[in-house]
């Protein structure tokens, strides 16, 4: 921890009122999350001052959020080394995730005039899924540099990663796809914390349907196979006691964990109620898992195939049959999904595509948003170098970094986007000048397909096909917003001379 970072963390502090204001502190990718004992008395203003800090988003009732960006894991590090000094005793920030229900995408301004926060179940059911995904964002992340790795290496001609490969190179592929084939099983997980209910129950549960022993069933002589004329694939239903059960491969499914641990959630408290506490411990797991994994089997886990699938192929239908429709659509819609964490179903679903169809055709139109976003992000740095603006220089260039070299479009929106009247006016057309490219030059292929989930940045241009209507869509999107904010600014004129005070 350097000084810096402790000197920033004692002025985070002391604004959110110190220690002893503190109920929960914990952190996410980019930003600090705090449940306060009193809201009224942060220092926003003191708060904003800190050049670290991008922006403050008080929340309901006692909650506050504190975005930092890319830095959150050492700053997170640094305060609540000042709050174990302080002996506050405030909860362990580990503890406080399990325990503490709290808002995670929502800027407080958007939440009293958005979709979001008026209806407590859409409001609880986009918490549900952002709380799902994020926990995991980082291996995904990981994942998808290795694909990018090996997209270039084929590339090149340096290795054919399409013919037969070395058992070096097969082992290389175990390294991605460990994340992916296991996804569903990461997903319950974390689906289970946030829902209150013991984790490992919602992983064991999953990780049933995805053991030798049930894949062991599709080659039993009792199973018979039925073959799908609509998607040209062929399914399995196993005879388990009579009973017919459709076999599925679950790996890299996100639907059915999604769908199983909201139903885990009921039995599981339904269960605690009935049984007595001394024998919590043992039976409540029991009977959990006794009734969750034949209802998952038989009922819950072809469900959520068949919803993702079918969801998957009517936006496929969309983008085959409404090419240039389905490539503006998107990049003008995410802008907007983002900071309302409504865009979690379809990065639901742009797995969903790649589990069952092999490829995913949104991630094209979405990088070009990105990009666009991005590229707003690399005018507003343009414009603090010609007016030698330091703080907003540290801003732009930060959150730039974390988009361009992460796909991580967070720092960008809260810390600059958001903050800023012009700078949708001038993101927007950028959105849609990429968006009319992909659909002009992707005509002829079908739209852009990848066959990985890769976090949209520099890094993961290869993993994208073809690759150079891919390149020349973002280059374009991130082009026009950032000549029309270095040209026409991103302020109005009372924005810029408050920014200027």
């Amino acid at each position: 921890m350097s000084n810096g970072n402790k000197s920033s963390a004692e002025k985070i502090l002391e604004g959110v009122g110190g220690a002893g204001n503190i109920k929960y502190f914990t952190c996410c990718a980019t930003r600090l999350r705090f449940e306060l004992n009193d809201n009224s008395i942060v220092d926003k203003a003191a708060l904003d001052a800190i050049p670290e800090v991008m922006g403050c988003i008080p929340q309901s009732g006692d909650r506050y959020q504190i975005v930092v960006g890319g830095g959150v894991a050492t700053m997170h590090s640094a305060i609540q080394q000042l709050i174990d000094e302080a002996g506050s005793g405030t909860t362990n920030t580990t503890q406080a995730k399990a325990d503490n229900a709290s808002n995670d995408d929502i800027k407080a301004s958007m939440r009293s005039s958005g979709v979001r926060g008026k209806v407590a179940w859409v409001d609880g059911f986009f918490e549900y899924l952002s709380d799902s995904f994020r926990p995991i964002l980082g291996i995904l992340l990981g994942a998808s540099l290795i694909i990018a790795l090996c997209a270039v290496l084929d590339a090149l001609h340096i290795v054919d990663f399409r013919g037969d490969k070395s058992a070096g190179w097969v082992f290389v592929d175990s390294m991605w796809h460990t994340v992916f084939y296991f996804l569903p099983i990461m997903v319950a997980y974390n689906a289970s914390k946030k829902l209150k209910v013991d984790p490992w129950l919602g992983a064991a549960i999953m990780g049933a349907l995805m053991t030798p022993d049930f894949q062991k069933l599709t080659s039993l002589a009792s199973t018979t196979s039925i073959k799908d004329t609509t998607l040209g694939t062929v399914s399995h239903v196993a005879h388990v006691f009579g009973l017919p059960m459709q076999l599925n491969d679950y790996s890299g499914n996100v639907f059915v964990p999604l769908i199983m641990v909201a139903v885990l959630a009921v039995v599981y408290r339904f269960l605690k109620k009935i049984v007595p506490e001394n024998l919590h411990m043992v039976f409540v797991p029991f009977l959990s898992l006794i009734i969750m994994i034949p209802l998952t089997a038989f009922l819950i886990g072809p469900l959520g195939v068949w919803i993702g699938t079918y969801l998957g192929l009517g936006l496929a239908w969309l983008n085959t049959n409404a090419p240039f429709v389905f490539a503006i659509l998107i990049p003008l819609l995410y802008p907007f999904l983002v900071p309302l964490g409504l865009h979690w179903p379809l990065n639901a679903l742009m797995l969903m595509n790649i589990q069952t169809l092999g490829y995913d055709f949104i991630q094209g139109p979405m990088g070009v948003w990105n990009f666009a976003c991005f590229g707003a992000t690399a005018g507003v740095l343009l414009i603090s170098l010609r007016e030698k603006d330091k703080t907003m220089r540290q801003t732009a260039s930060g959150a730039l970094a974390a988009g361009l070299f992460g796909g991580i479009s967070e720092p960008s929106l809260y810390g600059i986007h958001l903050r800023f009247k012009k700078v949708y006016s001038r993101m927007l057309p950028g959105c849609l000048a990429g968006g009319l490219t992909i659909a002009i030059l992707g005509s002829q292929y079908g739209g852009i397909k990848t066959q990985a989930f890769a976090f949209t940045s520099l890094l993961t241009i290869p993993v994208f096909n073809p690759m150079w209507v891919y390149a020349v869509s973002i280059a374009v999107a991130f082009i026009v917003p950032m000549l029309l904010i270095y040209f026409f600014d991103y302020r109005t004129p009372e924005e810029k001379a408050a920014h200027k005070e």
